[in-house]
């Protein structure tokens, strides 16, 4: 069975769902969020992250890699990502975490066992395990999902799965009966907007949180929020228009807004920000927007994870 790859296993986490959470990353996502803050999770492919300004100069990097790919100028660390194969052997060596591997091959039973480390958190607080990424539903193989899922059901842990709904349908049918609770992001429910600030339409990903609906699952919506891109009150309405119209009633509606908390990944990983200029919305709009989906019965409505 070919294996996903993950980038981090976060235990203790409390903003995955209900509890305390293992969540598990998965590498690999269809969407390109301007402001995703894992931008390691896009690719499936194990990635180098360098963070030049922990970098004392030392030179064990360049001596190490087998690609040539790694330099020291004026003090710093630099790297050829045209030759490099994200080995990891530099990120071993390097004794101040300047350079980091994200992604590596976990089995369903290895990671399984991992998971299982934690149960005792699962049922003193009503945790359990969250499948995140990326996107889990397309950066792991189906059978591989599935399997995952049979196993923690049969161990008796909840599971919930954090996705963008970007998804095969097949996909999700399939792990819907293994799956408590999903946490599904609405970006934007305007075609241009979803457009220009994922690359894709958001045409399957609505039809998908209505395949849910009507097939019984429980499912929180997540809506990120982004002053310049998302977050006028027309597009709050139209997410808000959506729900009534298809009779779509979430068990929570969490308000997220912006944060760049992520930003600094895009430089250790080459490449550019483009969420820069993009701002959180204000406490007073965010608690509006609260209160146009309490007015129309959807609650409860939180602001933050």
């Amino acid at each position: 069975m070919p294996e996903p790859l993950v980038f981090n296993i976060q235990r203790f986490s409390t903003h995955d769902g209900d509890g305390v959470r293992t969540t598990v990353f998965f590498k690999g996502c269809p969407l390109r969020c301007a402001w995703c803050h894992n931008p390691e999770s896009q690719l499936r492919e194990t990635e180098l992250l360098l963070y030049a300004h922990k970098c004392t100069g030392c030179g064990r990097c360049a001596s190490v890699c087998p690609q040539g790919a790694n330099s020291i100028s004026g003090g710093r660390a630099g790297v050829d990502r045209t030759k490099c194969i994200a080995c990891g052997a530099c990120a071993e060596l390097c004794p101040n975490g300047a350079r980091e591997i994200a992604g590596r091959a976990i089995a369903v039973r290895e990671l399984v066992r991992e998971l299982l480390k934690d149960r005792i958190l699962y049922e003193q607080s009503g945790g359990g395990v969250t499948l995140s990424g990326g996107e889990p539903m397309w950066a792991a193989p189906e059978e591989y999902l599935v399997t995952l899922l049979r196993a923690l059901q049969h161990e008796g842990i909840s599971v919930y799965i954090d996705t963008c709904g970007f998804v095969d349908r097949q996909v999700l049918a399939r792990v819907l009966p293994y799956t408590d609770v999903f946490l599904y992001d609405i970006k934007a429910a305007d075609e241009q907007t979803h457009r220009k600030w994922t690359g894709a339409p958001p045409e399957r990903i609505l039809e998908n949180l209505v395949f849910l609906n009507r097939n019984g699952a429980r499912f929180d919506l997540r809506l990120p929020l982004m002053d310049g891109a998302n977050a006028a009150e027309e597009d709050i309405l139209r997410v808000l228009a959506f729900l009534k119209r298809e009779g779509i009633r979430p068990r929570k509606i969490h308000l997220l807004p912006y944060h760049d908390t992520g930003a600094g990944k895009y430089a250790a990983l080459g490449r550019p920000y483009a969420a820069s200029a993009l701002r959180a919305p204000s406490g007073a709009v965010l608690e509006h927007f609260r209160k146009l989906f309490l007015a129309e019965g959807y609650g409860p409505v939180t602001i933050g994870g």
